[in-house]
């Protein structure tokens, strides 16, 4: 929430400008991948409520208008690489009817999906109020994403929400598969493209000489990243309803094991600006269900595992049902975590700092 400086609360403060930023941020994480939600921001609700804006038109606004925000709350000192946010906007044509809309913030810009954010707004929006009669044992909670309409599912005792949680996708679908792509310095490789709110690339780890589970974050972030670059050099997205998101969010490297089995499968997903994922992904889980979904390896409500190679945490994720989506055959697809408080925190704004918007460095 941004907070106007001074009254009694300002005072409780540190020193800080009489014009600068006051944010206050519930903090959660899911499978260890962190979210900072930002509970409401004034400039994006005034904006969304005076012109009417869809979501993605929001996140074009938020972008051009609203990125020391972003910067501020996601970049060092205040944060790190590898943190996350999200702004919840409520009412108006950006919520178009849902418990709340979000907006998903990395350290390199805005996504159009995430997953693990979704899992975590699922329990904020009923502990904090935004669902007004939850029901028991479990509530819907209806989310606008860039991407479209999520519907979260969320244990409520009556008191408190739970874990595990989960969500239905929007339509998730193969965009290619068996794609061969040269990968400078790497030689050929071959990859498959799914969309699950974003699109990803997707190959085993063994196709780059390492292996997922036991190879270095580093050397697995740098082909990661060498693919994802590859791939949007020799390979054009088309999304059947927004060439908006129509963009490729990353590359996900796999133990390779795609057949259904009940046994984990391990991987690691590098995204925006070598960003690693510390979670299985939800967004990445979803299109690689679809994708295993298309070439016949899975079947409709067969539930698979997924861990996530930096902190081991899991997801299970299965198709749930089918549909088209434009020219495609899509699956909508349940993903399950769990995602936990970690505090809340208030953020200010010392107008003569020069590093007052935050830093990346990696």
């Amino acid at each position: 929430m941004a907070a106007e400086a001074g009254g009694g609360a300002g005072r409780r403060l540190p020193p800080h400008s009489p014009s600068g930023l006051v944010l206050q941020t519930v903090e959660m994480h899911t499978g260890g991948e962190p979210l900072r939600i930002i509970p409401r921001l004034e400039a994006a609700e005034a904006a969304a409520a005076a012109g009417g804006l869809s979501l993605l038109s929001l996140r074009r606004e938020m972008a051009a208008t609203q990125d020391h925000v972003r910067r501020a709350l996601v970049h060092e000192p205040r944060g790190h690489t590898g943190m996350y946010g999200a702004v919840v906007v409520r009412g108006g044509a950006a919520a178009a009817g849902a418990h709340l809309a979000a907006l998903f913030l990395h350290g390199a810009g805005y996504s159009a999906m995430c997953g693990h954010a979704v899992l975590a707004l699922g329990r904020f929006a009923l502990d904090y109020g935004l669902v007004a009669a939850p029901s028991r044992p479990e509530t819907a909670v209806h989310l606008r994403c860039p991407c479209g309409p999520v519907t979260a599912f969320v244990p409520w005792d009556g008191r408190c929400s739970g874990n595990p949680v989960r969500f239905h996708s929007v339509p998730a679908f193969a965009a290619a598969t068996d794609l061969a792509i040269d990968v400078p310095g790497r030689g050929k490789v071959v990859v498959d493209i799914g969309y699950g709110g974003t699109f990803y690339a997707f190959l085993s780890a063994e196709q780059l000489g390492l292996d997922v589970c036991s190879s270095k974050t580093r050397d697995l972030v740098n082909a990661a990243s060498a693919v994802t670059e590859a791939v949007k050099k020799q390979f054009k997205l088309h999304h059947p309803e927004s060439e908006d998101l129509a963009f490729l969010y990353g590359t996900i490297l796999t133990d390779g094991k795609d057949a259904f089995s009940e046994e984990p499968t391990t991987n690691i997903c590098v995204f925006a600006d070598e960003q690693v994922d510390r979670s299985p992904t939800g967004s990445g889980v979803t299109a690689r269900i679809a994708l295993q979904y298309h070439k016949g390896l899975i079947q409709l409500n067969q539930t698979r595992t997924f861990r996530s190679s930096t902190t081991g945490s899991l997801f299970t994720g299965k198709a749930v049902q089918a549909t088209k989506f434009g020219d495609y055959n899509a699956v909508v697809v349940e993903v399950s975590g769990e995602a936990f408080y970690t505090g809340t925190a208030t953020f200010t704004v010392e107008e003569e700092d020069p590093l007052k918007y935050g830093f990346f460095f990696k």
